[in-house]
């Protein structure tokens, strides 16, 4: 997400905290909210995809090898 957009609803929060916003105002917080948390998840997804974990025997596994392996 952009640095402008954030800056964004920054900006929108602090005011929200001087004077009620206005319903366009509120839309486009809830707006730039929700892009930002869709940004975070995918990049908190990307990581823990990309995330292994070496076990005692010295094998590297996936979080998702190590999940399946333990429904097992």
């Amino acid at each position: 997400m952009e640095q402008k957009k954030i800056d964004r609803i920054n900006a929108l929060t602090a005011l929200a905290r001087t004077r009620a916003l206005t319903d366009a105002e509120k839309a486009e917080r809830e707006a730039l909210r929700a892009e930002y948390i869709a940004e975070w998840r995918r990049s908190t997804i990307a990581v823990l995809e990309n995330t292994y974990v070496q076990t005692p025997d010295g094998a590297k596994r996936s979080l998702r090898e190590l999940k399946e392996q333990k429904k097992t």
